[in-house]
């Protein structure tokens, strides 16, 4: 495909894009001009070819489909009511895999889509890692805090652990941090921690945060008591997910968050450093 056709397309697909709360959308009507088709009727059998695919990724199809209705002018200047459909970029992916790649638009449109669609996972990608990232730190923090409120109540180092360790058996319905480290498949040089999902972390930070308050709050002191407060609480955390259908010694091991962190840095620095190329 010559470099003029793709400039000529890409401005074309994106002077057609349309956006609302910040969700980028074409019409389907639209769409069927862009991509060569004549007949409609044609090209609603390659949407519903879409919406199958779609179906079959486990996507809610109404999420990336929605009917619409517009107002069009007829030749004699009145004006009817036509059907159309609002297509997110994930639609318009799925339907141009659905296309003739002969047609230079549906070859275009299968790269174009294909490449945005990639670069949106990407970004939600990132931002679930950061989630997680700032989840972790927040625990951390908190768990500092809990050591020094529990240090000054008489409690050394090994007993902030066994402390932690119980609000663990609590937590994970009967299993302690050694146990659940077992479990998942975590050395035992390394922090729990770091191979938990953001809700199990977050769970964590708000039992200890809770620990720590009512420990200053009610003044209590001693390794047992403060053990029987952080059981306390992470049973009641428990409980609140339990609710929800979820137990945390039945969710999976997520991926080393140092090794995460790690990665991004690195694709931090290469961004970095492309931009100070001028790429």
């Amino acid at each position: 495909m010559k470099k003029e056709t793709i400039q000529k397309l890409n401005k074309a697909f994106e002077s057609y894009a349309y956006e609302e709360d910040g969700i980028e959308y074409w019409l389907a009507r639209e769409l069927q001009e862009l991509l060569g088709y004549t007949e409609w009727r044609n090209f609603l059998k390659i949407i519903e070819k879409a919406k199958s695919g779609c179906q079959s990724t486990g996507d809610k199809v109404s999420d990336h489909f929605v009917d619409v209705n517009k107002m069009v002018r007829i030749g004699s200047g009145a004006e009817r009511q036509q059907d159309d459909i609002m297509l997110t970029r994930y639609a318009c992916y799925l339907i141009a895999q659905n296309g003739d790649p002969k047609k230079e638009p549906i070859a275009f449109a299968q790269s174009y889509f294909a490449i945005q669609t990639r670069k949106q996972e990407l970004l939600e990608e990132r931002i679930k890692l950061n989630e997680r990232i700032h989840a972790r730190q927040k625990l951390a923090a908190t768990e500092t805090e809990l050591s020094k409120t529990i240090f000054e109540r008489g409690v050394d180092t090994r007993g902030f652990a066994n402390i932690r360790s119980k609000g663990d058996w609590a937590l994970f319905g009967g299993k302690n941090t050694n146990q659940m480290k077992r479990k998942l498949g975590v050395a035992d040089s390394r922090p729990l921690a770091d191979f938990l999902p953001t809700i199990t972390i977050t769970a964590k930070q708000l039992a200890a945060e809770i620990t720590n308050f009512n420990v200053r709050k009610a003044d209590i002191n001693g390794e047992k008591k403060i053990t029987t407060e952080h059981i306390k609480n992470n049973k009641d955390i428990r409980t609140l997910l339990g609710k929800n259908g979820i137990k945390p010694e039945d969710l999976p091991a997520e991926e080393d968050l140092k090794k995460l962190e790690r990665r991004v840095r690195t694709a931090d620095k290469k961004i970095a450093g492309n931009k100070l190329k001028g790429k």
